[in-house]
């Protein structure tokens, strides 16, 4: 009877963590649906919103690393100046790995249709649960060759 309850709480609680991983990973889902239909409205201000806004956020590419949140917003408005330049994006996520009650590791991809090409790529993002909130503390994008 003993062993009975044992397995009953292992389960339990396997339920329990899986229930809350895949709460945590929706929540997820949803922030770069959002973040997408930001970017496509034309609104990087509100796409950034996910990210950390600390000078701790970290955002690695093909120029390098930048520090803070206000550089990487910097960054992209002076990248992606108008409609044009940032055209369509589609996120696409490859997998989600938790790696603690907060912090997940994301593998993604992403594409842009503009008038004159098409770039896209991968991405790597570090998502920490801060204040009850998931944000991005570290992404790191790269270009498809």
């Amino acid at each position: 009877m003993n062993s009975f309850f044992t397995c009953a709480l292992i389960l339990l609680f396997g339920l329990t963590i899986t229930a809350q991983e895949d709460v945590d990973f929706a929540a997820i889902r949803a922030a770069i649906l959002k973040q997408q239909a930001d970017w496509n409205n034309g609104d990087i201000p509100a796409f950034m919103e996910v990210y950390w806004k600390s000078e701790n956020l970290q955002f690695i590419g093909a120029n390098g690393v930048t520090k803070g949140w206000q550089q990487t917003l910097d960054n992209y408005k002076r990248r992606y100046p108008d409609r044009d330049a940032m055209g369509q994006l589609t996120f696409g996520i490859v997998s989600m790995e938790k790696l603690s009650k907060k912090s997940v590791f994301l593998v993604g991809t992403w594409d842009l249709k503009r008038k004159n090409d098409a770039p896209g790529g991968y991405f790597i993002l570090i998502w920490k649960k801060i204040k009850g909130q998931w944000v991005i503390s570290a992404d790191h994008t790269s270009a498809r060759t």
